[in-house]
């Protein structure tokens, strides 16, 4: 068994402690050579202590500043990288077998690309290298012999229940018997609040997702169910499966966490506990079982598992994802930047939960994202990023 050289690109938010918890359970398997963080640094001290590190990445003089300060004198200290660039050089590094993509927004988009160019194994935690960017990064898999393996649990759900699922894999068409893909979704802490009442949600109240431990960012896109039009893109690309073939089902348990449905009549699904360590584990371990310390999952518990189609008046951001993916990719990028940018607006209390799919739409609507045409260079993709972010932002100042 040889171990993998990992590095965990946003290593202090939700996903890449999941990771460092399930390497702690699998020490002979795992070594972590780097590990990356944005404004926790006094987390990423701790982190680095415990992992031993040979590189971290800090993203300003500042922050390597605050590493340096609060690193013990007496335990010898990582490398400090510092910067975008550094993000990309780490991931690409002979060094480095693994990598977990984990950096959230489009901040995450160049490393992740950077690792695939480099021919590594990619444990995909990061959505917008395939909302931003998923023709170009699925072409860079490909050319580089990377390996790709989907962590969000819905994808990871997708690939173990696909034909072929014993190796990593890029498709260049649908699986063969595959009918369609279907995304479960919890409907978060708003599926049964009155409509009327949407306009006076706090962000605390959007960040209570009654199931999953997640960020603030992504808690408020599953409250809105964009999170889950962001992975309908995603599920396009990691399968290249057409629109109208993936479906998306509330599941209030979070207990099935997506499924496949075959040509004969066939639905495998994949089940467990709401924990991204499962998932975790499963790419960290592919094509092997390894522990992730989730417990079982007693089914005679739960008594019941319950499904219902999406209310798209409850939840506009899923259609305008589906909108923007017909659209193609330029809007998919518009898509992706409005949210961010309203998200962050609302989380500062600066506009409200139902302006978000208002921002969004304004952005798909707007004459600088290209109706035909594909941004085919990682700069195309991050100029129409920044022009779409500035007019979000403009755009919440008039709002509020």
């Amino acid at each position: 068994m040889k171990t993998q050289s990992l590095c965990i690109l946003g290593s202090t938010g939700s996903i890449g402690q999941s990771t460092l918890n399930v390497v702690e359970q699998n020490p002979e398997r795992f070594k972590v050579h780097a590990l990356s963080a944005y404004s926790r640094i006094d987390t990423l001290v701790t982190q680095a202590i415990r992992h031993a590190p040979a590189v971290v990445v800090v993203p300003t003089d500042t922050a390597r500043q605050a590493f340096r300060q609060a690193w013990p004198s007496s335990v010898p200290c990582p490398e400090i990288r510092v910067g975008s660039q550094a993000l990309c050089d780490t991931a690409s590094e002979s060094a480095v077998t693994t990598v977990m993509a984990a950096i959230v927004g489009a901040a995450g988009l160049p490393s992740a690309l950077a690792a695939a160019k480099a021919g590594k194994r990619i444990l995909l935690a990061n959505k917008e290298a395939l909302v931003a960017a998923g023709s170009l990064f699925m072409q860079m898999v490909r050319d580089n012999g990377a390996e790709l393996l989907p962590i969000d649990s819905e994808h990871n759900a997708i690939f173990q229940c696909l034909p072929g699922s014993d190796r990593a894999t890029a498709p260049d068409f649908p699986a063969p018997g595959v009918k369609r893909l279907l995304l479960t979704a919890s409907g978060g802490p708003f599926r049964a609040t009155p409509i009327e009442q949407l306009a006076h949600v706090t962000p605390e109240q959007a960040c209570a997702h009654p199931n999953w431990s997640m960020g603030r960012k992504i808690s408020v896109d599953s409250a809105t169910m964009l999170n889950k039009g962001l992975e309908v893109i995603e599920a396009h690309w990691l399968f290249a499966m057409p629109p109208d073939r993936i479906h998306v089902v509330v599941h209030p348990q979070s207990v099935v966490h997506s499924m496949v449905e075959y040509t004969d009549g066939s639905v495998l699904a994949q089940l467990g506990q709401p924990d991204m360590r499962t998932p975790i584990a499963y790419g960290l371990g592919f094509p092997d079982r390894i522990e992730s310390g989730v417990g079982l999952l007693e089914l005679a518990t739960l008594g019941r598992l319950d499904f219902h189609p999406p209310d798209l008046e409850r939840f506009p951001c899923l259609a305008l994802a589906y909108q923007a993916l017909e659209a193609g990719q330029a809007a998919c990028i518009a898509l992706n930047a409005a949210n961010e940018v309203a998200v962050e607006q609302f989380l500062q209390r600066q506009i409200g939960y139902t302006d978000i799919p208002g921002i969004i739409s304004r952005a798909l609507g707007h004459a600088c994202v290209p109706q035909h045409g594909l941004p085919d260079s990682l700069d195309a993709i991050l100029d129409l990023d920044a022009r779409i972010r500035d007019l979000s932002a403009s755009w919440c100042r008039s709002v509020a």
